[in-house]
């Protein structure tokens, strides 16, 4: 793995929200970084040899985390994957509605339920 950090993010806006770009993580095939938030909770992000692996399995680890797992679309038409900290659902709720009037197609997490 390599990493090209910034040491001040570029800071841009999409639809009245501010992102901070820090920078770039280079993985090589079978590399992985765990993303944690603020409480602890993690996601992680994997290389493959034919692309990656966009966080461990929705149903299972995500759940156990702590974590619901949205497929989300936009008003035009773009896909989005959420996972949404259980007990903010309040915030992404909100999110969706100020943010490009993105509706929640299905939750990912709750796909097989009758299946488990």
């Amino acid at each position: 793995m390599r990493t090209d950090l910034k040491k001040e993010p570029r800071v841009f806006e999409v639809k009245g929200h501010k992102v901070y770009d820090w920078g770039k993580v280079y993985l090589e095939d079978s590399e992985m970084v765990s993303f944690v938030t603020k409480s602890g909770k993690e996601c992680d992000f994997a290389a493959k040899e034919w692309g990656f692996y966009l966080g461990p399995s929705v149903n299972s680890r995500l759940k156990k985390e702590g974590f619901k797992v949205a497929l989300a679309m936009n008003e035009q038409n773009q896909l989005y994957v959420h996972a949404v900290e259980e007990d903010k659902m309040d915030l992404f709720l909100a999110y969706l509605k100020e943010n490009q009037n993105n509706r929640v197609l299905c939750w990912l997490d709750e796909w097989l339920k009758d299946e488990q």
